[in-house]
Protein backbone atom coordinates (compact mmCIF):
# COMPACT_ATOMS: atom_id res chain seq x y z
CA UNK A 1 0.00 0.00 0.00
CA UNK A 2 1.54 3.32 -1.01
CA UNK A 3 1.51 6.47 1.10
CA UNK A 4 -1.55 7.97 -0.60
CA UNK A 5 -3.57 4.78 -0.21
CA UNK A 6 -2.59 4.51 3.45
CA UNK A 7 -3.67 8.10 4.11
CA UNK A 8 -6.98 7.51 2.32
CA UNK A 9 -7.69 4.33 4.30
CA UNK A 10 -6.80 5.98 7.61
CA UNK A 11 -9.02 8.96 6.70
CA UNK A 12 -12.03 6.63 6.67
CA UNK A 13 -11.31 5.67 10.28
CA UNK A 14 -10.82 9.28 11.34
CA UNK A 15 -14.03 10.46 9.62
CA UNK A 16 -16.09 8.04 11.73
CA UNK A 17 -16.29 10.01 14.96
CA UNK A 18 -16.07 7.90 18.09
CA UNK A 19 -15.93 9.84 21.36
CA UNK A 20 -16.07 7.57 24.38
CA UNK A 21 -19.69 8.37 25.19
CA UNK A 22 -20.87 7.62 21.64
CA UNK A 23 -21.35 3.84 21.63
CA UNK A 24 -22.71 3.82 18.09
CA UNK A 25 -19.58 5.46 16.76
CA UNK A 26 -17.32 3.09 18.70
CA UNK A 27 -19.23 0.08 17.44
CA UNK A 28 -18.90 1.45 13.93
CA UNK A 29 -15.14 1.55 14.46
CA UNK A 30 -15.19 -2.05 15.65
CA UNK A 31 -17.13 -2.90 12.48
CA UNK A 32 -14.30 -1.38 10.44
CA UNK A 33 -11.75 -3.53 12.25
CA UNK A 34 -13.88 -6.61 11.70
CA UNK A 35 -14.26 -5.84 7.99
CA UNK A 36 -10.52 -5.29 7.61
CA UNK A 37 -9.63 -8.82 8.75
CA UNK A 38 -12.39 -10.78 7.02
CA UNK A 39 -11.07 -13.83 5.20
CA UNK A 40 -7.62 -13.63 6.81
CA UNK A 41 -6.02 -16.20 9.14
CA UNK A 42 -7.10 -14.13 12.13
CA UNK A 43 -9.62 -15.23 14.77
CA UNK A 44 -11.95 -12.47 15.94
CA UNK A 45 -13.95 -12.22 19.15
CA UNK A 46 -16.34 -9.33 19.72
CA UNK A 47 -17.15 -8.54 23.35
CA UNK A 48 -20.41 -6.61 23.81
CA UNK A 49 -20.13 -3.23 25.48
CA UNK A 50 -21.57 -2.53 28.90
CA UNK A 51 -22.51 0.47 31.02
CA UNK A 52 -23.49 2.35 27.87
CA UNK A 53 -20.05 2.06 26.30
CA UNK A 54 -18.95 0.46 23.03
CA UNK A 55 -17.88 -3.09 22.22
CA UNK A 56 -14.36 -4.52 22.31
CA UNK A 57 -12.74 -6.58 19.58
CA UNK A 58 -9.98 -9.12 20.22
CA UNK A 59 -7.94 -10.61 17.38
CA UNK A 60 -5.75 -13.71 17.61
CA UNK A 61 -3.17 -14.97 15.12
CA UNK A 62 0.29 -16.50 15.00
CA UNK A 63 1.50 -19.83 16.35
CA UNK A 64 -0.59 -21.74 18.85
CA UNK A 65 2.50 -23.19 20.52
CA UNK A 66 1.67 -22.62 24.18
CA UNK A 67 4.14 -19.77 24.48
CA UNK A 68 3.11 -16.47 26.11
CA UNK A 69 1.69 -14.12 23.49
CA UNK A 70 2.83 -10.81 22.10
CA UNK A 71 -0.07 -8.44 22.78
CA UNK A 72 -0.99 -5.21 21.01
CA UNK A 73 -3.31 -2.68 22.68
CA UNK A 74 -5.22 0.10 20.90
CA UNK A 75 -8.14 2.27 21.97
CA UNK A 76 -10.57 3.59 19.39
CA UNK A 77 -12.32 6.17 21.56
CA UNK A 78 -11.47 9.85 21.17
CA UNK A 79 -12.10 12.99 23.20
CA UNK A 80 -13.64 15.17 20.49
CA UNK A 81 -17.46 15.46 20.54
CA UNK A 82 -19.51 14.37 17.55
CA UNK A 83 -19.61 17.16 14.99
CA UNK A 84 -15.99 18.23 15.41
CA UNK A 85 -15.03 16.87 11.99
CA UNK A 86 -17.74 18.89 10.28
CA UNK A 87 -16.78 22.14 12.01
CA UNK A 88 -13.59 22.93 13.89
CA UNK A 89 -11.38 20.02 12.78
CA UNK A 90 -12.31 18.67 9.34
CA UNK A 91 -10.57 15.56 8.06
CA UNK A 92 -8.13 16.85 5.44
CA UNK A 93 -4.63 16.47 4.05
CA UNK A 94 -2.27 19.44 3.96
CA UNK A 95 1.14 18.41 2.70
CA UNK A 96 2.44 15.64 4.97
CA UNK A 97 -0.22 16.27 7.60
CA UNK A 98 -3.48 14.37 7.94
CA UNK A 99 -5.79 16.35 10.20
CA UNK A 100 -8.85 15.06 12.05
CA UNK A 101 -10.27 14.21 15.47
CA UNK A 102 -8.35 11.34 17.01
CA UNK A 103 -5.97 10.81 14.09
CA UNK A 104 -2.92 11.21 16.35
CA UNK A 105 -4.49 9.93 19.58
CA UNK A 106 -4.75 7.25 18.48
CA UNK A 107 -6.53 6.03 15.37
CA UNK A 108 -3.36 6.43 13.31
CA UNK A 109 -1.45 4.06 15.58
CA UNK A 110 -4.31 1.58 15.76
CA UNK A 111 -4.66 1.51 11.98
CA UNK A 112 -0.99 1.07 11.15
CA UNK A 113 -0.58 -1.59 13.86
CA UNK A 114 -3.52 -3.51 12.40
CA UNK A 115 -1.86 -3.46 8.98
CA UNK A 116 1.34 -4.86 10.51
CA UNK A 117 -0.65 -7.49 12.42
CA UNK A 118 -2.34 -8.56 9.17
CA UNK A 119 1.00 -8.80 7.36
CA UNK A 120 2.48 -11.06 10.04
CA UNK A 121 -0.67 -13.18 10.28
CA UNK A 122 -0.74 -13.76 6.52
CA UNK A 123 2.98 -14.55 6.37
CA UNK A 124 2.87 -16.78 9.46
CA UNK A 125 6.13 -15.14 10.52
CA UNK A 126 5.53 -14.74 14.27
CA UNK A 127 7.40 -16.82 16.83
CA UNK A 128 4.58 -16.64 19.35
CA UNK A 129 0.81 -16.32 19.52
CA UNK A 130 -0.38 -12.80 18.74
CA UNK A 131 -3.25 -10.95 20.41
CA UNK A 132 -4.63 -7.54 19.43
CA UNK A 133 -7.22 -5.84 21.66
CA UNK A 134 -9.25 -2.82 20.53
CA UNK A 135 -10.98 -0.99 23.39
CA UNK A 136 -13.67 1.73 23.65
CA UNK A 137 -12.92 3.54 26.92
CA UNK A 138 -9.26 4.42 27.48
CA UNK A 139 -9.96 8.15 27.52
CA UNK A 140 -12.08 7.76 30.68
CA UNK A 141 -9.74 5.38 32.50
CA UNK A 142 -10.71 2.04 30.86
CA UNK A 143 -13.46 1.10 33.33
CA UNK A 144 -14.90 -1.73 31.20
CA UNK A 145 -11.70 -2.91 29.52
CA UNK A 146 -9.15 -2.92 32.34
CA UNK A 147 -9.95 -6.47 33.45
CA UNK A 148 -9.41 -7.91 29.98
CA UNK A 149 -6.29 -5.78 29.43
CA UNK A 150 -4.77 -7.18 32.61
CA UNK A 151 -5.85 -10.74 31.79
CA UNK A 152 -4.18 -10.53 28.38
CA UNK A 153 -1.13 -8.92 29.95
CA UNK A 154 -0.65 -11.74 32.46
CA UNK A 155 -0.51 -14.24 29.59
CA UNK A 156 1.88 -12.20 27.43
CA UNK A 157 5.63 -12.01 27.07
CA UNK A 158 5.39 -8.38 25.97
CA UNK A 159 2.74 -5.72 25.43
CA UNK A 160 2.92 -3.14 22.63
CA UNK A 161 0.72 -0.05 22.99
CA UNK A 162 -0.06 2.11 19.97
CA UNK A 163 -0.47 5.47 21.67
CA UNK A 164 1.08 8.25 19.56
CA UNK A 165 4.82 8.75 19.22
CA UNK A 166 6.40 11.59 21.17
CA UNK A 167 8.90 14.30 20.27
CA UNK A 168 9.72 13.32 16.72
CA UNK A 169 9.12 9.58 16.86
CA UNK A 170 10.25 8.74 20.39
CA UNK A 171 8.48 5.89 22.13
CA UNK A 172 7.33 5.70 25.74
CA UNK A 173 8.94 3.44 28.34
CA UNK A 174 7.55 5.08 31.50
CA UNK A 175 4.38 6.93 32.47
CA UNK A 176 3.10 8.52 35.64
CA UNK A 177 0.29 6.90 37.58
CA UNK A 178 -3.06 8.68 37.49
CA UNK A 179 -5.58 9.26 40.25
CA UNK A 180 -9.06 10.76 39.97
CA UNK A 181 -11.15 11.89 42.93
CA UNK A 182 -14.53 13.53 43.39
CA UNK A 183 -15.13 15.80 46.41
CA UNK A 184 -18.69 16.65 47.47
CA UNK A 185 -19.40 19.22 50.17
CA UNK A 186 -22.61 19.89 52.08
CA UNK A 187 -23.00 22.99 54.22
CA UNK A 188 -26.07 24.74 55.67
CA UNK A 189 -28.23 27.03 53.51
CA UNK A 190 -29.41 30.40 54.78
CA UNK A 191 -30.62 33.73 53.40
CA UNK A 192 -27.45 35.65 52.59
CA UNK A 193 -29.00 38.94 53.69
CA UNK A 194 -31.14 38.35 56.77
CA UNK A 195 -29.65 35.09 58.17
CA UNK A 196 -26.06 35.13 56.93
CA UNK A 197 -24.59 33.95 60.24
CA UNK A 198 -26.81 30.87 60.24
CA UNK A 199 -25.33 29.59 56.99
CA UNK A 200 -22.32 27.34 56.45
CA UNK A 201 -20.96 27.85 52.96
CA UNK A 202 -20.04 24.74 51.03
CA UNK A 203 -18.25 26.92 48.47
CA UNK A 204 -16.07 28.61 51.09
CA UNK A 205 -15.14 25.18 52.41
CA UNK A 206 -14.39 24.05 48.87
CA UNK A 207 -12.01 27.00 48.49
CA UNK A 208 -10.05 25.84 51.54
CA UNK A 209 -9.96 22.26 50.30
CA UNK A 210 -8.94 23.22 46.76
CA UNK A 211 -5.98 25.20 48.08
CA UNK A 212 -5.01 22.24 50.27
CA UNK A 213 -5.17 19.83 47.33
CA UNK A 214 -3.26 22.12 44.98
CA UNK A 215 -0.65 22.55 47.71
CA UNK A 216 0.14 18.83 47.58
CA UNK A 217 2.00 19.26 44.28
CA UNK A 218 5.67 18.38 44.69
CA UNK A 219 7.57 18.83 41.45
CA UNK A 220 10.80 17.45 42.93
CA UNK A 221 9.07 14.10 43.54
CA UNK A 222 7.09 14.18 40.30
CA UNK A 223 3.77 14.56 42.13
CA UNK A 224 1.14 16.90 40.71
CA UNK A 225 -2.37 17.66 41.91
CA UNK A 226 -4.88 19.83 40.11
CA UNK A 227 -8.51 20.87 40.39
CA UNK A 228 -9.97 21.53 36.95
CA UNK A 229 -13.72 21.09 37.49
CA UNK A 230 -15.70 22.86 40.22
CA UNK A 231 -19.29 23.85 40.88
CA UNK A 232 -21.84 24.66 43.56
CA UNK A 233 -24.49 26.98 44.92
CA UNK A 234 -28.20 27.46 44.20
CA UNK A 235 -28.88 31.22 44.00
CA UNK A 236 -27.03 34.51 44.39
CA UNK A 237 -28.81 35.30 47.68
CA UNK A 238 -28.41 31.90 49.36
CA UNK A 239 -25.46 30.71 51.43
CA UNK A 240 -24.53 27.66 49.33
CA UNK A 241 -25.47 24.31 50.76
CA UNK A 242 -23.68 22.22 48.13
CA UNK A 243 -20.40 22.35 46.21
CA UNK A 244 -18.19 19.87 44.39
CA UNK A 245 -14.86 19.64 42.63
CA UNK A 246 -12.70 17.04 40.93
CA UNK A 247 -9.06 16.20 41.63
CA UNK A 248 -6.46 14.92 39.18
CA UNK A 249 -3.32 13.41 40.72
CA UNK A 250 -0.15 12.15 38.97
CA UNK A 251 2.67 10.21 40.63
CA UNK A 252 5.87 8.46 39.54
CA UNK A 253 5.94 5.52 41.97
CA UNK A 254 3.49 3.00 43.41
CA UNK A 255 4.41 4.08 46.93
CA UNK A 256 3.61 7.72 46.17
CA UNK A 257 0.31 6.60 44.65
CA UNK A 258 -0.68 4.91 47.91
CA UNK A 259 0.48 7.91 49.91
CA UNK A 260 -1.40 10.45 47.78
CA UNK A 261 -4.57 8.38 47.71
CA UNK A 262 -4.53 8.28 51.51
CA UNK A 263 -3.85 12.02 51.79
CA UNK A 264 -6.69 13.01 49.50
CA UNK A 265 -9.22 10.55 50.91
CA UNK A 266 -8.31 11.67 54.44
CA UNK A 267 -9.03 15.38 53.93
CA UNK A 268 -10.90 16.87 56.90
CA UNK A 269 -13.28 19.86 56.81
CA UNK A 270 -11.90 23.26 57.73
CA UNK A 271 -15.37 24.12 59.07
CA UNK A 272 -16.67 21.22 61.21
CA UNK A 273 -20.25 22.13 60.24
CA UNK A 274 -19.59 21.29 56.60
CA UNK A 275 -19.58 17.64 55.54
CA UNK A 276 -17.06 16.20 53.08
CA UNK A 277 -17.62 13.10 50.95
CA UNK A 278 -14.59 12.02 48.92
CA UNK A 279 -14.61 9.16 46.44
CA UNK A 280 -12.17 7.85 43.86
CA UNK A 281 -8.57 6.71 43.95
CA UNK A 282 -5.55 5.88 41.81
CA UNK A 283 -7.05 4.42 38.63
CA UNK A 284 -3.79 3.88 36.70
CA UNK A 285 -0.67 2.63 38.48
CA UNK A 286 2.68 4.12 37.46
CA UNK A 287 4.47 2.51 34.52
CA UNK A 288 8.13 2.45 35.48
CA UNK A 289 11.09 1.67 33.21
CA UNK A 290 12.09 -1.63 34.76
CA UNK A 291 15.08 -3.71 33.66
CA UNK A 292 12.71 -5.87 31.57
CA UNK A 293 11.23 -2.80 29.88
CA UNK A 294 14.75 -1.54 29.14
CA UNK A 295 15.64 -4.94 27.64
CA UNK A 296 12.55 -4.89 25.43
CA UNK A 297 13.37 -1.34 24.35
CA UNK A 298 16.87 -2.48 23.34
CA UNK A 299 15.27 -5.16 21.14
CA UNK A 300 13.04 -2.52 19.59
CA UNK A 301 16.08 -0.35 18.86
CA UNK A 302 17.67 -3.24 16.95
CA UNK A 303 14.51 -3.78 14.92
CA UNK A 304 14.33 -0.05 14.21
CA UNK A 305 17.98 0.09 13.16
CA UNK A 306 17.26 -2.64 10.62
CA UNK A 307 14.73 -0.40 8.88
CA UNK A 308 16.83 2.75 9.14
CA UNK A 309 15.30 4.29 12.27
CA UNK A 310 17.27 5.65 15.21
CA UNK A 311 14.69 4.78 17.86
CA UNK A 312 14.80 6.73 21.12
CA UNK A 313 12.53 6.86 24.14
CA UNK A 314 11.45 9.89 26.12
CA UNK A 315 11.53 10.70 29.85
CA UNK A 316 8.60 9.54 31.97
CA UNK A 317 5.52 11.24 30.55
CA UNK A 318 2.66 12.61 32.62
CA UNK A 319 -0.21 11.08 30.66
CA UNK A 320 -1.49 7.60 31.45
CA UNK A 321 -2.44 4.78 29.09
CA UNK A 322 -3.48 1.15 29.14
CA UNK A 323 0.25 0.37 29.21
CA UNK A 324 0.22 1.46 32.86
CA UNK A 325 -1.90 -1.57 33.74
CA UNK A 326 0.31 -4.16 32.06
CA UNK A 327 3.61 -2.59 33.16
CA UNK A 328 2.39 -2.59 36.77
CA UNK A 329 1.90 -6.37 36.47
CA UNK A 330 5.59 -6.73 35.64
CA UNK A 331 4.96 -7.40 31.95
CA UNK A 332 7.54 -5.75 29.63
CA UNK A 333 5.61 -2.96 27.92
CA UNK A 334 6.48 -0.52 25.16
CA UNK A 335 4.19 2.44 24.49
CA UNK A 336 4.07 5.33 22.07
CA UNK A 337 4.48 2.94 19.13
CA UNK A 338 1.77 4.71 17.15
CA UNK A 339 1.84 7.39 14.51
CA UNK A 340 3.95 10.54 14.71
CA UNK A 341 2.32 13.97 14.75
CA UNK A 342 1.06 16.43 17.34
CA UNK A 343 -1.96 18.15 18.85
CA UNK A 344 -3.58 15.34 20.86
CA UNK A 345 -6.90 16.46 22.37
CA UNK A 346 -6.80 19.78 20.49
CA UNK A 347 -8.42 21.27 17.40
CA UNK A 348 -5.04 21.26 15.63
CA UNK A 349 -4.55 17.48 15.89
CA UNK A 350 -2.66 15.93 13.01
CA UNK A 351 -0.63 12.86 12.03
CA UNK A 352 2.41 12.77 9.77
CA UNK A 353 1.59 10.63 6.75
CA UNK A 354 5.29 9.96 6.16
CA UNK A 355 5.51 8.23 9.55
CA UNK A 356 2.96 5.52 8.68
CA UNK A 357 5.27 3.23 6.68
CA UNK A 358 8.24 3.24 9.08
CA UNK A 359 6.07 2.88 12.18
CA UNK A 360 4.18 0.02 10.53
CA UNK A 361 7.48 -1.65 9.66
CA UNK A 362 8.64 -1.25 13.27
CA UNK A 363 5.47 -2.89 14.58
CA UNK A 364 5.79 -5.70 12.04
CA UNK A 365 9.38 -6.30 13.09
CA UNK A 366 8.45 -6.40 16.78
CA UNK A 367 5.64 -8.90 16.17
CA UNK A 368 8.05 -11.11 14.25
CA UNK A 369 11.06 -10.98 16.57
CA UNK A 370 9.81 -10.89 20.17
Amino acid sequence: MNQNDAAAALSVWVALESPTNHAAGLNGMMDLVQKDVEGLPIALERIPGRDGLGDMVMLRAGLDNGQPAVAVMSHLDTVHPVGTSSKELPVRIEGDRLYGPGVYDMKGGAWLALQAFKQVAIAGSAKRPLVFLFTPDEEIGSPTSRGLIEEIGRNSSAVLVTEPARQGGRIVTARKGVGRFDVRLEGRPAHSGSRHADGRSAIREAAHQILAVEGMTDYARGITTSVALVGGGTAANVIPQHAWFSVDCRVTTLADGVMMENRILSLKPHDPDVKLRITGGMNRPPYEKSAMVAELFAKAQKVAAGIGLDLQDCPMTGGGSDGNFTAALGVPTLDGLGIDGDGAHTLQEYALISSIAPRQALMKGLLETI
